[in-house]
């Protein structure tokens, strides 16, 4: 058997280990550690391998592109996003926020996108359920149907999961390509943008129902000052997190922490409860999912795999272009997880990618986009079961709302491979 081929089957077990063991309620990050053991067997990975990958990785990369280093700031970002989403609710600041964009965006089609939208700035774990309850609000009140409102909550929360820095997969795909974040956001921004027009045109345009009513009035006046200081209050945490790792690189744990610090002092939150609110708002499950698609990554390094991998389908004659979309696009199906799917299939396609100043970014981004269009279409992504059982309609509806959406996004990733060449 080809070495490339056995390799592949590896892979493809261990995803199928990894997938199972979720299904069946185990933790993602149990369940991606294991899956990450079992693939490091069945290609003959000792700890010892792992041991000097580790310090060959020390000798010969610079420390932003390390494993160690990755696992620190990306497990960092992962769980003090939950603490500023925790911080934001203990202040009362994220109950403020939905009233401000009802205000502020006189269009129910604006609130009804921006409200996801906005809350999606901060990717918590389950997040999704933040914004699920002011849109089902809104969208009763004025007339617009259940699977609209489930499928509006669950595209405009995702669309910036390409660009924003929250979102681990950012990071690490910037550190394993050796890309500045700048040039990575900017060539990401064409799928990213993409799938906000199609989202709007889909969701927001055609067949979007005439108003029955409209919002409520309250007290406070459309457009008041008080309405912007609630916005400015939710945002400006995440978007300095986002300037420090744009503007200067940053990492995006240390941005955060930053951040959240300082909207714990700006709120006069008393430093008694500083260490109750760290604690109790950190899901350290999340912690292993990082540390499992990291020994995916060594898994693959210390067997040498990729290179057996690449021989092999250049072998197949499978067209690049599709092969760098389809293998994100079914990982990112099966496992229904943007990390771990980046984890496994990114270091695949590195050898047709490339690293540093020659880097195929056109290649990058059909990548990300497969992992992207094969979460907004599988059943077991968690924010798309969580939605449609939050609104009370048939999963199958609101994939077929998602579909043409997701084919928008597809055809731009493969305008811009064929556009950068």
């Amino acid at each position: 058997m080809h070495p490339g081929l056995y390799a592949l089957l590896c892979v493809a077990v261990a995803l199928t280990t990894f997938t199972v063991l979720h299904q069946r309620r185990m933790k993602i990050g149990c369940a991606m550690v294991l899956s990450a053991v079992c693939l490091a067997w069945l290609l003959g990975v000792t700890p010892r391998s792992w041991w000097e990958t580790l310090l060959t990785e020390w000798q010969q990369k610079p420390l932003n592109e390390t494993t160690p280093f990755l696992f620190v700031t990306l497990t960092g970002l992962v769980l003090l996003v939950n603490v500023l989403g925790a911080a934001m609710q203990e202040t009362g600041v994220s109950k403020r926020l939905a009233p401000a964009l009802q205000h502020l965006f006189r269009s129910r089609r604006a609130a009804l996108a921006i409200i996801p939208f906005i809350m999606g700035m901060l990717p918590t774990p389950g997040g999704i359920m933040l914004s699920a309850p002011m849109v089902r609000d809104l969208g009763d009140h004025t007339g617009v149907g259940r699977v609209r409102q489930a499928s509006i909550n669950f595209l405009f929360r995702h669309q910036l999961e390409t660009v924003w820095p929250l979102f681990p997969s950012v990071p690490l795909i910037a550190a394993m390509l050796q890309v500045s974040p700048g040039r990575l956001l900017a060539h990401n921004l064409a799928i990213s943008l993409s799938g906000l027009l199609a989202s709007t045109l889909c969701l927001l345009v055609w067949g979007f129902p005439a108003a029955t009513s409209t919002p409520a009035a309250s007290g406070t006046p459309p457009r008041s000052r008080q309405q912007v200081a609630n916005l400015l209050h939710a945002l400006w945490p995440i978007a300095l997190t986002a300037a420090l790792y744009v503007g200067l690189g940053l990492p995006a744990a240390l941005g955060i922490l930053v951040s959240t610090l300082g909207f714990l002092a700006l709120h006069r939150v008393p430093r008694t409860q500083w260490r109750r609110l760290f604690v109790s708002s950190m899901e350290w499950d999340f912690a292993l999912l990082i540390l499992g698609a990291l020994l995916y990554k060594l898994d693959l390094d210390a067997a040498r795999a990729v290179a057996d991998i690449a021989d092999y389908l250049r072998a197949m004659h499978v067209p690049v272009p599709i092969l760098v979309f389809s293998l994100p696009f079914l990982v990112g199906y099966v496992t229904g997880v943007t990390m771990p799917s980046v984890a496994m299939t990114f270091p695949l396609l590195k050898v047709y990618m490339g690293e540093g100043p020659s880097v195929q970014m056109g290649y990058e981004v059909l990548a990300f986009a497969g992992v992207i269009c094969g979460l907004f279409v599988t059943p077991v992504h968690l924010c798309l079961a969580l939605s449609a059982s939050y609104f009370g309609v048939p999963l199958g509806r609101v994939l077929r709302e998602l579909l043409a959406p997701t084919l928008a996004v597809a055809a731009a990733a493969f305008a811009m491979a064929l556009w950068l060449g």
